[in-house]
């Protein structure tokens, strides 16, 4: 059983003849059905991480779901350089070493929670984007939802996007700028981030597929989105997003700009 946002119910009434049954009480659904021509990600309603990341999972016990809560709160705080197992352990009331029990290092702490992320916004993407007949109109909405400001989803109590996306912006590249990345991408540590942007590379030669960079431009969706987002908190002079001008006005220009040079 899991909540929906108010933004996902009107994409719920889109989806229903796709839907052999359907139970819709208030603010829940519970999918009891098999979809039809459906992205395979939609038919599970969890955002499914690497094992590997951690030791135990934390959607497993309250214990855990406290540990990502409380990690994020935390690291929003006081970033991710002074954050420690011991600084959150005091946090939630409990003992360093039961952090241990779920997660090697913080390192691998912050791995799951940027994975998390863009599992949340592949997930919506996915569910935006199903059945769009116009490749041009599923790539608008792409962009929108990959740049745009990040909303409250009550469908996950215990993770505050908002700050989570706030850490992805400020803490994103320390997940990968390793000396282990070869090693930890082997493992499939980024195959959700990777997986995003193939959609997106996907979705660009949907519009144009003549156009010769997909993957490049996708993927400078992805992370210029960040970088413009920590520009225009830090950096004012040297962005034109503002209060004003968004990143997703900014990269929709950009994107269509780029495979539509002529439209």
């Amino acid at each position: 059983m899991t909540k929906i946002c108010d933004s996902q119910k009107k994409q719920v009434t889109l989806l229903l003849k796709k839907v052999k049954l359907l139970i819709y009480e208030s603010n829940t659904i519970i999918f009891v059905a098999v979809f039809k021509s459906m992205d395979p990600l939609l038919q599970s309603l969890r955002i499914a991480i690497n094992d590997k990341i951690y030791l135990k999972d934390p959607e497993s016990s309250d214990l855990g779901k406290r540990i990502v809560e409380h990690g994020i709160d935390l690291i929003h705080e006081i970033g991710f350089e002074s954050f420690t197992f011991k600084k959150l352990g005091k946090r939630i009331g409990s003992n360093e070493s039961s952090i241990y029990r779920y997660f090697e290092n913080k390192h691998k702490l912050l791995l799951y929670l940027t994975s998390w992320y863009w599992g949340w916004l592949e997930y919506q993407l996915a569910f935006a984007t199903n059945n769009m007949p116009s490749p041009r109109e599923k790539l608008e909405k792409a962009i929108e939802i990959l740049t745009r400001a990040t909303e409250q989803d009550s469908s996950f109590s215990h993770i505050n996007e908002i700050r989570l996306h706030k850490i992805v912006v400020n803490e994103n590249s320390k997940a990968y700028l390793t000396k282990e990345v070869d090693l930890e991408n082997k493992d499939g540590y980024f195959i959700i981030y990777k997986r995003l942007v193939n959609r997106m590379s996907i979705m660009i030669q949907g519009v144009n597929p003549a156009y010769p960079y997909p993957s490049s431009l996708a993927s400078t969706v992805l992370e210029g989105s960040l970088h413009q987002y920590f520009l225009k908190d830090h950096f004012k002079s040297i962005t034109d997003c503002t209060d004003a001008i968004s990143p997703t006005q900014y990269f929709k220009h950009l994107v269509f700009k780029t495979i539509e040079p002529n439209g």
